[in-house]
């Protein structure tokens, strides 16, 4: 029946059943006979009253809904174990099944067949939260899961999930029983939003599709916790993002208490005007209810949804990685994926040293400060000579998992390593790395876990003949890695590719050439794997010379591999330069040095070496040139992210100008100057945010000493940064120049979805709405806001603002949609 309900969710928009804990307790049973003393354990019903069970089930089917949810939400060993049944597990599923198996096939026709859908509900332990264990996760829902499919449902439902780690673990439990009984039985996944706007453990929508985009489900829904209200940012990121089929089942809107007792105030019409919206633009192929739902609101759903075939979607999703909280894109705009090293105790004493101490702390500080210096990912390495390379990882990622924003790299050379930290890991990481150095058998290994575990992964051309240091070897590897990864399940956006690079700077005529290779590998890498991602340890490149030439001649490489195609590196962050910073004659050398452009009386090597001869990395910072005049020197101060001496400068500039002439006449300026090199791709996205705190400093500086206008208030607005965006200086900069000109300006933060923007304006009536972002995908969903906002009928005036804002594109893009 599995491959039955696939085929009818193609051809119609299924409705599930509503709720069946609402519909227990309306039922008043017997606690001592009916739930045999044990309180709230719904499941017991299952074997001690299935016909009451079984007629909930019907009650559904009877108005219209084409499958139900079996009664086995806390049905698996862990939970049942809290109430003394965890020998039991068999027996109530099976009976819960049968129950559901009966009411279904008693209301199926040729033309409407009704399914079963095995309920696997989020227990009451929290993997991401220390509460319990993946593996103790994976084989009690192994043991559920089995009884489920014996029974005969038609798909496993992994419902309510409030944590990802857990859900992963569900997975592959629910996958671990599909290989042992060879029933290809659907996996449908619906995760649970929070008013907050994440999941119980802070994970935000974007990053659980990124999470369980990578793992072979064939749904992924939203329910419980709220209404279709709070839902509706949640559905449209599902119908844009989402590459498999999807669903949503909410409950009938917020609970409130009613004389102690919740009470759900959705009508069941209101619910299913709702769910029509769903349907009609944003292309479900599943709905429902969830708590509060009774037949009346199903039958509501299913008169209003009728026979609609799915709406058909284009979404799009670009290759993330995640964090359990954030995901992150794998292609940066105008920059490549930052990947710190310093979590390393191969790449950092400072590390090492706080792994040998057990300083758990000082190892989150690390993380944390790399990540503030602009790094998107973390390179996680506990390996130590002597020590337990298990023990040390289980307990860093203990803490990096919950303090660290950031996605993970999991570098270790044991694949017993890389699967345990996996298991600790919510998100969707980066494993750090296979090699042929030892043949296909490791390798292969690791492939499997990677695929299991749904992450990306990081492959470095070796063979079996060595590293890769001529062109044809670096690709010749790399296909051989390529096509054993595709082989194994795994798809070309999942995989980063390092020609690797060797120093050219030991003088050695074999070496002269190491980066030629290496820019040109990567060229072909890109070009002949197509969607592949491509990866250095970039710092390699001059291993040899002193730290202030090495920062030089890194930061040049750098620039020359995303040129030839380079799309993310390892490497410090807060030691790579931008090119603006590096004097002409540095540069040009370093190029020379880099294309291996020798002549007669020079080599660009050693002209390196001596332009750095006694230079250290703190006396060439203070060697650059500072211009004499204050206000050329604060739009330099801004060019350059340097704070120091910045209130000293502002206060001389306000001894000639006011405070809101320096900011519009020198300040902007600056950062006009930061747009341009980072759209030349001549500044990375940690020096564009460096500028960017600097701004916020000076204007925090200047905004006491500006006029604010007195009486009554000239308007109102509301200001937000919008959702999936953290970036809020050019937002809090228009605050301080409105709020100081006698406006009232609700600032309301960074990444926030359109409900609560509204809800705010609702609040206030302001008589403007201002979104911000500085990315990209900002301004499409800037877009889709607007359509919000029009489709609700709201007519508040609306400003734009953003780095990657063009004015075509308000003009031709978003102006239409809004009146």
């Amino acid at each position: 029946m599995g491959n039955h309900i696939l085929q009818v969710l193609k051809e119609r928009v299924l409705v599930i059943d509503g709720a069946m804990g609402t519909s227990i307790h309306a039922h008043d049973l017997d606690l001592a006979s009916d739930y045999q003393g044990l309180e709230n354990c719904c499941e017991i019903i299952n074997v001690t009253r299935p016909e009451v069970i079984q007629s909930i089930h019907e009650s559904f089917l009877a108005v219209g809904s084409d499958a139900v949810e079996t009664n086995t939400f806390g049905g698996m060993p862990h939970v049942l174990k809290e109430f003394g049944l965890e020998g039991r597990v068999e027996e109530i599923n099976l009976a819960a099944v049968r129950a559901a198996r009966a009411a279904a096939d008693a209301h199926s026709t040729a033309d409407k067949p009704r399914f079963v859908l095995g309920s696997m509900g989020p227990g009451t332990k929290l993997a991401s939260l220390g509460q319990i264990s993946y593996e103790e996760l994976r084989e009690s829902y192994r043991e559920q899961a089995l009884a489920l499919a014996k029974g005969g449902i038609d798909a496993f439902f992994i419902e309510t999930v409030q944590d990802p780690l857990h859900a992963k673990a569900v997975i592959r439990a629910v996958l671990d029983v599909r290989e042992e009984t060879g029933a290809e039985i659907p996996i449908f996944v619906s995760v649970t939003m929070e008013v907050t706007g994440t999941m119980l453990v802070g994970t935000e929508m974007a990053a659980a599709i990124a999470i369980f985009d990578a793992f072979p489900i064939d749904l992924l829904s939203i329910n419980c916790a709220t209404g279709p209200r709070e839902m509706s940012e949640h559905v449209r990121l599902l119908s844009r993002s989402c590459r498999t089929r999807i669903g949503c089942f909410p409950n009938a809107g917020l609970p409130q208490l009613v004389d102690g007792q919740p009470s759900y105030p959705l009508s069941p019409n209101e619910l299913a005007d709702w769910i029509l919206r769903f349907v009609e633009e944003d292309g479900l192929n599943l709905v429902g209810g969830c708590c509060g739902t009774t037949p009346d609101h199903i039958a509501a759903i299913a008169r209003a949804v009728g026979d609609r075939a799915p709406k058909p979607r284009k979404p799009s999703l670009p290759a993330q990685a995640a964090s359990i909280y954030h995901a992150v894109d794998l292609r940066q705009e105008n920059s490549v994926l930052l990947i710190g090293e310093r979590s390393n105790t191969n790449g950092s004493k400072k590390f090492r040293e706080c792994l040998l101490a057990g300083d758990l702390d000082g190892m989150v500080k690390i993380g944390r400060t790399q990540v503030s210096e602009g790094s998107h990912l973390l390179d996680v390495c506990a390996a130590y000579v002597g020590r337990d390379e298990i023990a040390d990882m289980t307990a860093l990622l203990e803490r990096y998992r919950a303090d660290i924003p950031a996605p993970l790299v999991i570098d270790s050379t044991d694949p017993a390593v890389i699967e345990a930290a996996l298991r600790l890991t919510g998100g969707r990481s980066v494993i750090n790395s296979i090699n042929l150095e030892d043949g296909p058998e490791r390798c292969e290994r690791v492939i499997d876990i990677a695929r299991e575990h749904g992450a990306a992964l990081i492959a470095l051309t070796i063979d079996e003949s060595g590293m890769a240091k001529e062109v044809e070897h670096k690709v010749r590897v790399a296909r051989r890695l390529h096509d054993m990864c595709i082989r194994r399940g795994l798809r070309p956006e999942d995989l980063f590719f390092d020609v690797l690079t060797f120093t050219i700077c030991t003088g050695n005529e074999d070496d002269r050439r190491h980066a030629i290779h290496t820019l040109e590998g990567i060229r072909r890498v890109r070009e002949e794997l197509p969607g592949v991602h491509t990866l250095l340890g970039l710092s390699n490149i001059s291993f040899g010379l002193r730290p202030a030439a090495r920062h030089a001649l890194n930061s040049v490489f750098l620039h020359h591999a995303q040129e030839a195609g380079l799309t993310a590196a390892i490497l410090h962050a807060g030691r790579i330069e931008p090119l603006h910073h590096i004097e002409p004659e540095v540069r040009e050398v370093c190029e020379d040095l880099i294309f291996d452009r020798r002549r007669e009386g020079y080599d660009p090597l050693h002209r390196l070496m001596e332009l750095f001869e006694g230079v250290d990395v703190k006396a060439r910072k203070a060697a650059r040139k500072i211009p004499e005049d204050v206000f050329e020197r604060l739009e330099w101060r801004i060019v350059e992210g340097e704070k120091s001496g910045l209130d000293e400068d502002l206060d001389l500039a306000m001894d000639t100008k006011p405070p809101l002439e320096i900011v519009n006449e020198h300040l902007l300026a600056g950062m006009s100057v930061v747009g341009d090199l980072f759209g030349r791709g001549e500044m990375q996205l940690p020096f564009v945010l460096q500028s960017a705190e600097t701004m916020k400093a000076a204007v925090a500086h200047l905004e006491p000493h500006m006029e604010r206008v007195d009486g009554e208030t000239r308007g109102k607005i509301v200001l937000a940064t919008v959702r999936g965006d953290v970036h809020d200086i050019g937002k809090n900069l228009v605050d301080i120049i409105l709020s100081n000109n006698g406006y009232t300006v609700y600032n309301i933060g960074i990444k926030q979805p359109i409900e609560h923007i509204l809800e705010v304006a609702q609040e206030h009536q302001p008589d403007a709405i201002g979104m911000s972002g500085l990315l990209v995908k900002s301004t499409v969903i800037m877009r889709e806001n607007l359509e919000e906002m029009k489709r609700r009928g709201i007519e508040t005036p609306v400003i734009l603002g953003g780095a990657a804002l063009t004015r075509t594109y308000v003009e031709a893009d978003c102006r239409p949609l809004y009146d």
